[in-house]
């Protein structure tokens, strides 16, 4: 939605409707996503994630084995794990929030260690100085998604926010870590859908060889 006017949002959404696909509009302000529900008053706003979205029908999840973690350091990356968390569900994958769990309390993570270590995929959102995907990378077995967010001080590079976070995740030494653009929850839940669902064939291939 950024950067497209509330007339053009409207007109790709009713192209996309027509061929019964589900709609997803990110970065989209409160002022144009009232424009649009005007039109498509079915559609939902979720002011903290700015997204506008909608299912052509309701998704059965509980058929669909394992989950997405949608870790984040503090409440200040909510916006982009939240972005994260609606476009995996939009696109039919369990998730499960994980919120507020930074290295500056490592104790909160540690709670909830064995939640995302059973999660098939997390993606892990941190701003500052970026050690929470190391941190998860060295607990975890199954793959992790970075996404470093535009949130700290003025040590990052002269305004340039989220960018020591961004290289601190690309040099991390833990295995197991790719790592999407600065306030990408998008492209970072994306990727994760398509993880979750090739694990997901290959969990019901290994069971019709088991019978």
């Amino acid at each position: 939605g950024e950067g497209k006017s509330a007339e053009q949002i409207i007109l790709i959404i009713k192209s996309l409707k027509f061929k019964n696909n589900h709609v997803l509009v990110t970065r989209i302000s409160e002022e144009k996503a009232e424009n649009v529900l005007k039109e498509y008053p079915e559609f939902t706003y979720n002011p903290v994630a700015q997204l506008l979205f909608w299912k052509h029908k309701e998704t059965n999840m509980d058929n669909n084995q394992g989950y997405i973690a949608i870790v984040c350091a503090g409440t200040s990356d909510l916006r982009v794990a939240e972005e994260a968390a609606i476009t995996a569900e939009t696109l039919g994958c369990k998730v499960r929030r994980i919120y507020d769990v930074g290295v500056a309390g490592i104790h909160r993570l540690l709670d909830n260690i064995e939640e995302i270590q059973n999660a098939t995929v997390s993606v892990v959102v941190a701003g500052m100085e970026g050690a929470l995907p190391s941190v998860i990378g060295g607990l975890v077995s199954r793959p992790v998604i970075a996404v470093p967010t535009s949130v700290g001080y003025g040590a990052n590079f002269h305004g340039l926010s989220g960018l020591s976070a961004l290289l601190t995740m690309l040099n991390s030494c833990a295995s197991g870590i790719s790592v999407v653009n600065i306030d990408n929850g998008f492209g970072a839940a994306y990727n994760a859908v398509l993880i979750q669902r090739l694990a997901q064939k290959g969990d019901e291939k290994n069971e019709d060889t088991l019978f």
